[in-house]
């Protein structure tokens, strides 16, 4: 077939055969016989054959249901959650014969472009890890049943939403800083457009600013660039009085660039400055002291996804309570000095 040609379809084997698209189908299928005659049969292949005809395989597969393939779609493959994500949706995947196919956006948490635009390819299904509401739609998500991952179930374009109470882990940190003693808070937010983000400010402002006499300050950074993080908590901490006591990061590598900060101000941690995360990556035990941070459980998100895709294919009303976090305290926070 020359560049550029129209690729021939069915009804083009149906015309040059002189027979209909059903009689196409069923010979091309190997469902013809006692159907179709086999003078018919052959002269179907011919035409195939001569008009270099191939059938979508992926496409039939998807009209009968068979693809038995998910699209996992996550922001980056560099962060550890998402790699946890991926491993728990793959393990309930395979457990019922699924494949998964893993798709970082090429821009972020935005609209994602369609992978298989140009492929010959079929999905049973899309979810969607930490992704705005409407950033899947390009990828069949106004097509193909979806699931979304650690989004705004009140905003989602999805047949299900699975999120972590990540409200609640900001509220237990909360608790605990003001617990020791704390009263003057530095947030480190993540500088992205995410309902995930929105809910740690939330969350964080209502629970302290219950408690008189507290402050609430926020410094923005790159959730990609540990320098960055560091830049943005060094100009906050050396701020105008009163300095923080209690920096509160929205995830843990934002918290180890608030940890060179400290160090380049010549505070200490816990001493000077309380510091907690959101994620417990390893990372949180690699630095010292090690970090009180808020674990995710990532691969039983991943798997509360896939389980949820699967009963929507089935018809079934998915689970729809949070997961569970917990606040894992470390050497990194203390009272106040």
């Amino acid at each position: 077939m020359a560049p550029g040609t129209p690729r021939p379809t069915s009804r083009d084997v149906a015309q040059a055969a002189g027979v209909s698209q059903a009689a196409v189908s069923l010979v091309l299928g190997g469902k013809w016989h006692g159907r179709v005659s086999e003078p018919t049969a052959e002269r179907v292949r011919e035409a195939a054959r001569r008009l270099g005809y191939r059938p979508n395989l992926a496409a039939r597969n998807l009209r009968l249901g068979r693809t038995r393939t998910v699209l996992l779609v996550v922001p980056a493959l560099t962060n550890e959650f998402f790699a946890g994500v991926y491993t728990g949706a793959a393990r309930i995947a395979a457990q019922h014969g699924f494949g998964v196919v893993l798709y970082p956006s090429p821009e972020g948490i935005g609209p994602a472009r369609d992978p298989f635009q140009s492929a010959q390819a079929a999905l049973d299904g899309v979810i969607a890890s930490s992704m705005a509401a409407d950033a899947v739609t390009a990828i069949r998500g106004d097509q193909l049943p979806l699931v979304m991952l650690d989004s705004d179930p009140a905003g989602s374009l999805g047949a299900a939403t699975v999120n972590l109470d990540i409200a609640d882990g900001v509220r237990q940190i909360a608790e605990h800083l003001l617990a020791l003693g704390h009263r003057h808070f530095l947030h480190l937010a993540a500088d992205i457009p995410s309902w995930t983000f929105e809910v740690r400010a939330r969350e964080l402002a209502a629970r302290v600013g219950a408690v008189p006499g507290t402050t609430v300050r926020t410094a923005r950074a790159d959730l990609t660039s540990i320098d960055n993080a560091r830049a943005a908590a060094e100009t906050a901490l050396a701020g105008p009085p009163p300095r923080p006591t209690a920096l509160v990061c929205d995830d843990d590598k934002l918290a180890a660039g608030a940890y060179k900060a400290a160090r380049r101000l010549g505070l200490r941690i816990p001493d000077d400055l309380s510091v907690t995360g959101l994620d417990d990556l390893a990372l949180a035990t690699a630095i010292d002291p090690e970090l009180t941070t808020v674990s995710l459980d990532a691969e039983r998100v991943g798997e509360r996804g896939m389980r949820a895709l699967l009963a929507v294919l089935d018809g079934d009303t998915p689970e729809r309570d949070d997961i569970p976090v917990h606040l894992v305290v470390r050497g990194s926070t203390a009272p106040p000095g």
